[in-house]
């Protein structure tokens, strides 16, 4: 082990030396050396990235793409996510040489967000519970965040966006993550219609987080791109959609001014997205448009499965309209101190799930729930879960 010099020692950045690790991977390295444990903690998929995509990818390998790309993606891409975005979600056609930047995740993308259109202690309101990668880029941004507790719904209604905008007035932007992480509540068009109204009328900028816009179940996901375009930063990618996690393809679409300043904070950042990664995401977008709604008719029967055993088992839970977690509330007769039931159940039954808490105000007293896991898994997590609460009762 390597001593750090006593003349260096506190001298790494303030902010980021106080900004906590990310939580639930904290909590799934915990869980992970339990033996014999089942976790469902992760927003994993199970599935595989589909034959074709990994085919498009290795063809590039073989075809010695392994030299810098264009920093901003290379342009078929960005000419087939504005395709896509067009023709699978009603927006405005983008322009793929000024409007597109693709970037290696959603999590790059909302880095790069951050960077280029905040100044420090400018205020970005955040619906909690929420995703924590959010906040804790805004610190090491020094951006101020504002929390919008949405509990016990967890819906921004326009009551509630009011409600903090009279708090502070000086708010620069809202940070939209639909349908949501941990929740996986959604919005229908009129819902979104009477926020667009409000925050047209006070000129928010919006960093929309629409990640798992194609894992709705109930309806068509209606995009702020398509309702607000003039004043939002949509972020998306092929991660959740096409179970391509590990390729980390993303990508940050906007009107030209804002987008030129997020390609600025990219470039800076990561240079360019891998060029065969990038062959695997233009695959997807042109060809692959099938493949998640094969996966999402998957994780609709294994949500409802889940629910079904969570009631069984005595505790409470909306039913998600899109992504793949379930917020579920621990019922009064067991201890409703989120953490401590959490690690409790990994000891006792070998069962890992995340705690509300670590997704902000209003997660308290929860657990999540991440069902993209086989049928077969989900099932025995059901029959542990049922068995805790029978050695509590």
């Amino acid at each position: 082990m390597v001593e750090l010099s006593a003349a260096l020692e506190g001298q790494c950045n303030k902010v980021l030396a106080a900004t906590v690790p990310s939580p639930i991977r904290v909590v799934d390295e915990k869980f992970s050396q339990i033996d014999g444990i089942l976790k469902l903690t992760l927003g994993e998929p199970d599935f595989a990235a589909p034959e074709h995509i990994k085919q498009a990818i290795i063809r590039d390998v073989q075809a010695n793409d392994s030299h810098y790309s264009p920093s901003q993606g290379i342009m078929p891409l960005r000419e087939a996510i504005s395709d896509y975005l067009v023709e699978r979600f009603d927006t405005p056609r983008y322009d793929p040489a000024t409007e597109i930047s693709v970037t290696v995740g959603a999590a790059e993308a909302i880095n790069a967000a951050f960077q280029a259109l905040f100044n420090p202690g400018d205020e970005l309101i955040i619906p909690t519970p929420t995703f924590p990668l959010y906040e804790s880029v805004a610190q090491t941004s020094d951006i101020k965040v504002v929390g919008l507790n949405t509990a016990p719904d967890f819906i921004v209604t326009p009551e509630k966006l009011k409600h903090v905008l009279a708090e502070h007035p000086n708010a620069k932007a809202i940070l939209l993550n639909y349908p949501s992480n941990p929740t996986g509540v959604t919005y229908s068009e009129d819902e979104l219609k009477e926020l667009v109204a409000i925050l047209r009328d006070h000129q928010l900028l919006v960093i929309a987080d629409e990640i798992y816009a194609e894992l709705v179940y109930d309806a068509k996901h209606t995009s702020m791109a398509r309702l607000l375009p003039e004043q939002t930063v949509l972020i998306s990618g092929v991660s959740k959609s096409h179970a391509m996690t590990g390729y980390r393809i993303g990508y940050a679409v906007g009107p030209a001014k804002l987008m030129k300043q997020v390609g600025k904070a990219h470039q800076s950042m990561i240079a360019t997205a891998p060029g065969p990664m990038m062959a695997g995401a233009l695959e997807a977008l042109r060809n692959g448009r099938e493949d998640p709604v094969k996966m999402r008719a998957v994780y609709e029967e294994r949500r409802d499965l889940v629910l079904k055993g969570l009631s069984e088992a005595g505790f409470t839970a909306a039913r998600p309209g899109g992504a793949f977690y379930i917020f579920a509330k621990i019922p009064e007769f067991l201890n409703t101190n989120d953490i401590e039931f959490v690690y409790d159940l990994a000891d006792a039954v070998k069962l890992g799930v995340a705690p509300g808490s670590i997704f902000g105000a209003g997660g308290e007293g929860y657990i999540r729930i991440s069902y993209p896991a086989s049928t077969e898994d989900l099932e025995s997590a059901i029959t542990r879960l049922k068995h805790y609460v029978d050695l509590k009762k």
